[in-house]
């Protein structure tokens, strides 16, 4: 068995789709089929959610999104299996909604019962247009409650995944495709929770790991692993080949070709992961696994939006052990990760990604106990196995509020 997990550009539209079809039609064997929702529908789902919980009106931001899902499957479908694939999934919407309008409370847990009606509608149109069987992945991934960043459950996920293998619904063993949604599971309680934003790669990772698959295929809008990102930089490089250790690195660093968590369940049953375009899916690509090779090319990766927060002892103090628990404990409560980090003898500094909410909250518990700075708007650039050529070339007429070099990495954080 094969995974394949196709991301928002790969089910942007209906033609998107019908390439998504042919992909999977030239695959022969069992195929577990992962896909993101459409596009830019997270955002959207994001916005509207957003407007529910301050209780203001998203009547025609949601009439909208619906619209667009209409006019692709319709593009795809006949009007019966149009209303049969999105009736129940935009009704069920417009429930969410309506209740987190008359109750705001828990904005993460509500956030995760909305936001995830992307894949729902995504997986439907797809499992249809590719004539395969639909799973809720929900029935599938097991949880625990930590909303928006919810951990896996690897018993109670696996035990789901052979029950739903062996299950007569299925269609897997027939050699038809199975479509089910990446992002998504539920918690032990029934609640619908989320494994991070562009989390869709871990939950290939996840299936993969608990059905012992063959491989695991991403399909992006790239021929493959690139040493930067090929908007932003012109001349990039794609590693044919790379170590389950390297692209883990690049992955935390922020390389956005794959999700951070991916990685660590496919090295650990030594499932390879190819990365290969759908825009020609009879590229190379490339290939991760178990595997040994040369100093790589120097990999540029960039991180915007980015915050520096400085704490500072009141008493000019030492910044001690102590000091830096209580400051790890709130960052940890208000779920910011940090992305670099430095010490002197009486501040320490974070750079997280920017949401003015989690921020908020951090100073509050805070800026009792430290004297706070903090600069939005910048970036966080990494250079993994750097040399002095690529340093010069990305530090050249920036400004560095901070700067941090080891053995094969190199990080700077400039003005935007």
């Amino acid at each position: 068995m094969q995974v394949y997990k196709f991301g928002g550009a790969s089910v942007k539209d209906a033609a998107a789709i019908l390439n998504l079809r042919s992909i999977v039609q030239a695959h022969s064997g069992p195929l577990l089929v992962v896909v993101s929702a459409m596009g830019k529908t997270t955002n959207a789902l994001e916005e509207i959610f957003d407007l529910a919980f301050t209780g203001q009106d998203y009547s025609i931001a949601l009439e909208k999104l619906a619209d667009f899902h209409r006019t692709v499957a319709s593009a795809l479908l006949n009007k019966q299996e149009v209303d049969l694939v999105l009736n129940e999934s935009l009704d069920g919407l417009q429930r969410q909604l309506t209740k987190t309008r008359a109750n705001p409370d828990n904005y993460d847990q509500q956030y995760d019962q909305v936001v995830s009606y992307g894949e729902l509608l995504s997986s439907r149109i797809v499992a249809r247009a590719v004539n395969g069987s639909w799973q809720d992945c929900r029935n599938l991934i097991g949880t625990d409650n930590n909303w928006r960043e919810a951990r896996v459950d690897w018993t109670t996920s696996e035990a789901n995944l052979w029950a739903m293998l062996r299950g007569k619904e299925t269609s897997l063993a027939a050699g038809s495709p199975v479509v089910t949604q990446g992002f998504v599971g539920r918690s032990s309680d029934g609640h619908t929770t989320t494994l991070g934003r562009e989390g869709s790669d871990y939950t290939a990772a996840v299936l993969a790991y608990c059905l012992r698959a063959e491989s695991v295929t991403i399909w992006k809008d790239v021929a493959g692993l690139l040493n930067a990102d090929p908007k932003i930089f012109a001349d990039t490089v794609r590693y044919p080949e790379i170590s389950y250790r390297e692209t883990i690195e690049m992955a935390y660093y922020g390389a956005s070709v794959i999700h951070p968590k991916t990685l660590k369940p496919l090295a650990d049953r030594n499932i390879p992961l190819r990365v290969k375009s759908f825009l020609d899916p009879e590229a190379e690509g490339t290939l991760i696994h178990d595997c040994q090779h040369p100093t790589l090319a120097p990999a540029f990766i960039r991180k915007t939006d980015q915050t520096l927060l400085s704490f500072a002892s009141k008493d000019f103090s030492f910044i001690s052990e102590e000091n830096m628990a209580v400051i790890f404990a709130a960052l940890a409560q208000a779920k910011l990760k940090i992305n670099v980090m430095q010490n002197s003898a009486i501040s320490f500094s974070v750079c997280v990604d920017y949401s003015e909410r989690r921020v908020s909250q951090l100073l509050d518990v805070l800026r009792e106990q430290f004297t706070l700075h903090y600069n939005t708007g910048l970036t966080l650039f990494t250079i993994k196995n750097y040399d002095a050529a690529s340093i010069a070339r990305l530090t050249e007429g920036k400004r560095l509020l901070l700067e941090q070099r080891t053995r094969s990495t190199f990080q700077f954080v400039c003005a935007a």
